[in-house]
């Protein structure tokens, strides 16, 4: 048996008021829609990975999802665009990535990332 998809389930009160962020801010598609769920979904194709961390390095609070980016400045520059606070970085870490976090709408942690 192979693992073919590990997808993260975020509870919404109302799915939609994430899109201006996942859609707007990190440029993903919106792959399905019924209502009650809406599944964002990007081009690349991507490792499966989960994370387990007592710690989200550096000394700051585990974040609940982190997403790889290619560009982070421009990631950070549609950040500031839409006037997300930027509560941590940018800044190069010593295990090699550039990041920062912002909350999405629903008030989630996200780590935006690229390895330097």
């Amino acid at each position: 048996m192979n693992v073919k998809r590990i997808v993260a389930n975020i509870a919404a009160p109302d799915p939609s008021e994430v899109d201006t962020f996942y859609r707007g801010i990190l440029g993903l598609d919106l792959a399905m829609d019924h209502g009650w769920i809406r599944t964002y979904s990007g081009s690349a194709t991507m490792q499966i990975q989960i994370s387990f961390a007592s710690d989200g390095g550096s000394l700051t609070p585990v974040p609940d999802l982190s997403i790889e980016v290619d560009d982070l400045d421009e990631a950070l520059r549609r950040v500031q665009e839409g006037r997300i606070p930027v509560e941590y970085g940018p800044v190069s870490e010593p295990w090699g990535v550039r990041r920062f976090y912002v909350r999405d709408p629903l008030g989630k942690l996200i780590n935006i990332l690229q390895h330097e």
